[in-house]
């Protein structure tokens, strides 16, 4: 038979198809006389090779080259050969394949977002209170925010309170008939009451609603310079060395926690009230349970009195404390595996520490010899702000209700309030089904 390539138009047509490799075949059928006709086929390599009409579908089902890549050049339109256009991603948008650059299109991309706006944190407090006679004392504590949004300090033999709503201010107490003075304060958690330590050792509980003492706790032999609530327990720290509880309902003791040499001036609960942590005049750090009377975990890493302690809200176990002036450090550590994470020397004496509710930062008051304010990233432990203003060490703070002021006290006679902490979660919780706690409610 007269087999010839025929890029003209024949008698009868049959059907277009497409091969793989982005050539376009005409398959001609058999016209006059028997002959067969056949059209140009693109092939591998760009070589035109004939393709048969009477080929089975089979056969030509294998002929053509294929390839997975879906970046190759294909052809736009099935009529023409000349006609290219590049297949490309999303992602690759903005980016030549002829560049010269060393960068990759992600990095381009990144390089060309709008900059991610820093947070700014004030350097001077919204507002500044007079607080006469407010004790230069590092082992007290004498400044507490309720969650009702009203302020307790502790001044000489009265406790006042301010209602930060209203900015009225009250006297709760005078002690100056018992000849006392007060050393500490501490709010309930639901800001009904506020428990009063005193120089001689006693623990008031005070109502808030009726300005009246509902029972009082004589059981201490020496000041008591820190208080934690647990319900309606309280559990009160001194300088006697001990640590009690007592239950405001039943005006009984109900244990006494024996484990410090000397002076207790910082206690802290953890977030789901199972552990409390006693820091003490003697460089330690213990951890205790509620149905032991012996501290479950002793740290003495600490080369200075130890009474700034604040847990995590964020992760279960993580616990903050702060040492004076001959140590310096801010150390973090893991409760349930007993380690130490870090430390870090600040410079100065550690007098208070707290976290923020809502993102991963801490912030930190300082004495000697500094006198400062600092606000941390955690864990990288990057400083935010430092704020200056008190004359006299920062011996107390206190966090508002909504967490995001700070109140601050000092031997200078001043409480200054400070907006630190921000409402906006930094850290969004991962979604990867390897992380079990997202099943958890």
């Amino acid at each position: 038979s007269n087999n010839h390539l025929s890029t003209g138009t024949t008698n009868q047509t049959g059907s277009n198809d497409t091969n793989n490799n982005g050539g376009t075949t005409m398959v001609i059928g058999q016209g006059l006389g028997g002959q067969i006709h056949t059209t140009p086929t693109l092939g591998i390599n760009g070589i035109l090779t004939p393709s048969l009409g009477f080929l089975s579908q089979s056969s030509q089902q294998h002929l053509p080259y294929t390839n997975s890549n879906s970046n190759l050049l294909r052809t736009c339109d099935p009529n023409t050969i000349f006609r290219y256009s590049a297949r490309r991603n999303k992602d690759d948008l903005h980016y030549s394949p002829y560049s010269l650059s060393p960068l990759s299109p992600a990095s381009i991309r990144l390089l060309r977002s709008p900059r991610k706006q820093l947070r700014k944190i004030p350097k001077t407090p919204f507002k500044v209170l007079d607080a006469p006679e407010l004790q230069d004392d590092f082992y007290l504590n004498l400044v507490d925010w309720s969650s009702t949004n009203i302020l307790a300090v502790g001044l000489n033999a009265s406790v006042y309170l301010w209602n930060a709503n209203t900015s009225n201010v009250t006297r709760l107490c005078d002690l100056q008939t018992e000849s006392d003075t007060v050393t500490s304060v501490a709010w309930s958690d639901r800001g009904q009451y506020v428990a009063v330590g005193t120089h001689k050792g006693i623990v008031q509980i005070w109502d808030v609603a009726t300005n009246r003492k509902t029972v009082s706790f004589p059981r201490h032999t020496a000041r008591v310079g820190a208080l934690a609530w647990n319900d309606l327990c309280i559990y009160s720290g001194s300088r006697d060395r001990f640590i009690l509880q007592n239950d405001t309902r039943s005006n009984k003791q109900e244990r006494k926690l024996a484990g410090h040499r000397q002076e207790v001036c910082g206690l802290k609960w953890s977030p789901d009230r199972q552990l409390l942590a006693s820091g003490g005049n003697d460089n330690r750090l213990l951890v205790w349970n509620q149905s032991c009377s012996n501290p479950i975990q002793v740290y003495t890493d600490h080369t200075a009195a130890v009474k700034a302690i604040a847990w995590s809200p964020h992760q279960q176990g993580l616990l903050a404390s702060g040492g004076g002036t001959a140590d310096r450090h801010i150390r973090f550590w893991n409760t349930l595996t007993a380690q130490n994470l870090q430390s870090i020397d600040t410079g100065s004496q550690v007098c208070n520490l707290a976290w923020s509710k809502h993102t991963n930062e801490l912030v930190s008051t300082h004495g000697y010899s500094q006198h400062q304010i600092v606000v941390w990233k955690y864990p990288s432990m990057l400083q935010l702000a430092r704020l200056t203003g008190h004359t006299f060490r920062v011996l107390y703070l206190a966090v508002s209700p909504d967490g995001e002021s700070i109140v601050t006290g000092a031997g200078d006679e001043t409480l200054r309030f400070w907006n630190v902490f921000t409402k906006c979660r930094a850290n969004k919780e991962s979604d990867s089904v390897l992380n079990l706690f997202n099943k958890i409610r």
